[in-house]
């Protein structure tokens, strides 16, 4: 029983946050709201015993996106001017949308077979088996994504710094 509901729990964190940045006008709202979601997806995923995506989750979309929007948020001056261009508070015609979604999603549920009750999770690690793919089968495409990311890194370095004009 309390397995269901941690289910529930993080499939809640992760709706909710999902519909704070849809209707959000304020963007640090709509941020901490995108937060939200990721943090339940990487609970969802450490949920059903895929630890890799879930730290993959926590480190590059937590961790990574949602502080670069911060930042651009808080060192964008006159941010409060800016006119929210979100113009999804129109209900009326979202409605039938919305209620040939859930009808889509309930018809289908029946359809599916899921995982019955009393089959438990497997709680094998999934790291040490694609740290021994990486390291062993994928080793020359793993190089080379780590160079192209340098190169990447090093080209953004390039286009972001101020060049200073020669006074002579």
């Amino acid at each position: 029983m309390i397995v269901v509901l941690l289910f529930y729990f993080l499939a809640l964190i992760t709706v909710l946050g999902a519909l704070v940045t849809a209707f959000s006008k304020n963007i640090v709202h709509s941020a901490f709201g995108l937060m939200a979601s990721m943090v339940g997806v990487a609970g969802l995923y450490g949920y059903m015993s895929a630890d890799f995506l879930a730290i993959v989750q926590l480190i590059v979309y937590v961790g990574g996106i949602v502080v670069l929007i911060l930042f651009a948020v808080m060192f964008t001056g006159d941010i409060r001017e800016v006119k929210s261009s979100n113009k999804t508070v129109n209900l009326l015609w979202a409605t039938p949308f919305i209620a040939a979604l859930i009808g889509i999603i309930i018809g289908a549920e029946g359809k599916v077979n899921f995982v019955s009750k009393t089959t438990k999770l497997h709680n094998t690690p999934t790291t040490k088996m694609i740290g021994d793919s990486l390291l062993s089968d994928y080793v020359l495409p793993f190089e080379v994504v780590s160079v192209l990311l340098l190169a990447v890194l090093l080209g953004a370095v390039h286009v972001a710094r101020k060049y200073k004009t020669d006074e002579r």
